[in-house]
């Protein structure tokens, strides 16, 4: 089926993907970067020091445009084999249709995000190189992907005031991955980053739990739900931790504090929709579906 055709591709790079139906989001593209250039300081990191989790581009060297493998369906125009770069990657790694990429049949693209992995490995695990001098940095993409979701999400969890009583576990988890996704290409090879969400995902779903508290919690963990017709539902602080939310009419419901780790929103209608503090959505899921203008 096509929303599993990319977590294959992902496998295929020796990445093991908790709640895999995540995994469909196709390689983006790339900015403005040239070979050899340093990013300054305040661009891989945030105010107080916190690490920038989004793509910066143009600090990277294109590796999601080289890494990963995708198959011709509704989310890309055409095969590609791993390892290999993308016909429409320029020589400066910029993508060569940016601006047209839904209308040539790259939506995988256009919704794809690293969580600022792509410039990490190319400005500091390999110290400003691109994968044509190091063609094993493209093997590192979907660990260091994985370790900057983990530190996005344990991000999210610590500005949820519900969940004081867990914050300096958070902290720490947060700590100990960020200095883990600094390690050699040898150590970040050698990690299991398996056992590492197992250990952080308890924290982030205890997170979840505080912060919905007072809601009906409704328990929609790993449902399918493609095209499911919940237009105007109650649904404050449901969990959709994994669900397939593909097709899903979600017009006008409340979706205060609900909870979207990992959910498939691709084509999910969420106009109209009340998303007031709701949890652990990024910005890929919302481009993946149906929004107001």
């Amino acid at each position: 089926m096509e929303r599993l055709f990319l977590a294959i591709s992902w496998v295929i790079f020796g990445e093991v993907a908790h709640e895999s139906r995540r995994w469909w989001y196709g390689p983006s593209g790339p900015g403005t970067p040239t070979p050899n250039i340093r990013a300054s300081g305040s661009e891989t990191m945030g105010q107080m020091g916190e690490r920038v989790l989004e793509a910066d581009c143009a600090s990277c060297a294109g590796l999601c445009c080289v890494a990963p493998a995708f198959a011709k369906s509704s989310d890309f125009a055409i095969d590609k084999a791993p390892n290999t770069p993308c016909p429409n990657l320029g020589g400066d790694f910029r993508c060569t249709i940016h601006e047209r990429l839904v209308d040539d049949g790259f939506c995988g693209c256009v919704v794809f995000d690293c969580f600022g992995a792509g410039q990490r490995i190319t400005q500091e695990t390999f110290g400003g190189l691109s994968w044509r001098e190091k063609p094993e940095m493209l093997g590192i993409l979907p660990i260091m992907r994985q370790l900057h979701e983990l530190m996005w999400l344990l991000t999210e969890a610590l500005r949820l005031d519900a969940a004081e009583r867990v914050r300096p576990k958070l902290r720490d988890a947060l700590a100990q991955i960020d200095h883990l996704a600094g390690g050699t290409p040898a150590e970040l090879r050698a990690l299991d980053v398996g056992a590492l969400r197992s250990r952080v995902n308890p924290l982030l779903q205890k997170a979840s739990h505080l912060a919905r508290a007072g809601t009906k919690r409704a328990d929609y963990r790993g449902a399918q739900l493609i095209g499911r017709r919940m237009r105007g539902a109650d649904l404050r602080g449901a969990s959709f931790r994994g669900a397939l939310l593909i097709g899903a009419d979600l017009r006008g419901a409340d979706l205060r504090r609900a909870d979207f780790t990992g959910a498939d929103l691709r084509g999910a209608d969420l106009r109209g929709a009340d998303l007031t503090d709701v949890l652990f959505l990024t910005a890929s899921q919302l481009r993946a579906a149906i929004t107001d203008p």
